[in-house]
């Protein structure tokens, strides 16, 4: 009986862990956990800009068919009730001033060339944060050029995986502005 309990224990030594076995394999797996977990963001905040950038390309497409119907950009914003007064009057895609159910660029979905506008995918703040801005400027504004007419400017306020500017944003700017200081992504057009 003594053989058979001296081999039962030297059998629990061997097989059994000790508390700080236990301690180091928990420590590992957290740190994977908290690895794969900031790898995950960082996978997510990509997936969030390549959506920005995939929207600016349906508003851009959808302000050339408005364009072409109506020789003219939507706007200004106070003509469809979305001035957003904070921001100087640009459009921000956070706010739906007039309560319609039509936050950004408006007139885009009343000529049914977009069932809705898209937004930031954070979609929060105004004029500095997550947010999308339109604006469309008279002729002559900002030292542009008067005989381009008037002008729009459309922009991605924060991209969250890239310095200003992001690396494919066209940029738009007159003699008096530089619209890319601004934004993370920026574009506009003239109406001539």
């Amino acid at each position: 009986m003594g053989a058979a309990s001296n081999f039962w224990r030297s059998t629990m030594k061997k097989t059994a862990f000790t508390l700080i076995e236990l301690l180091i394999v928990i420590a590992i797996i957290g740190l994977l956990a908290t690895m794969a977990m900031v790898s995950l963001k960082e996978v997510r905040a990509r997936a969030r800009d390549a959506k920005r950038l995939s929207d600016m390309k349906q508003i851009l497409a959808a302000l050339q068919l408005y364009f072409d119907k109506h020789e003219k950009y939507p706007g200004p914003v106070w003509n469809y009730g979305e001035c957003e007064s904070a921001c100087g009057c640009w459009d921000t895609s956070p706010v739906d001033n007039d309560g319609d159910g039509k936050p950004f660029i408006e007139p885009l979905v009343d000529e049914g060339l977009m069932q809705f506008v898209p937004g930031d995918p954070i979609n929060k703040g105004l004029c500095h944060d997550y947010a999308y801005r339109y604006y469309r400027y008279g002729g002559g504004t900002h030292g542009c050029d008067s005989r381009l007419g008037a002008f729009f400017v459309l922009g991605i306020n924060n991209l969250e995986t890239s310095g200003r500017p992001h690396p494919q944003s066209p940029g738009w700017a007159c003699p008096a502005r530089n619209w890319q200081a601004e934004f993370d992504w920026v574009t506009g057009g003239f109406e001539r």
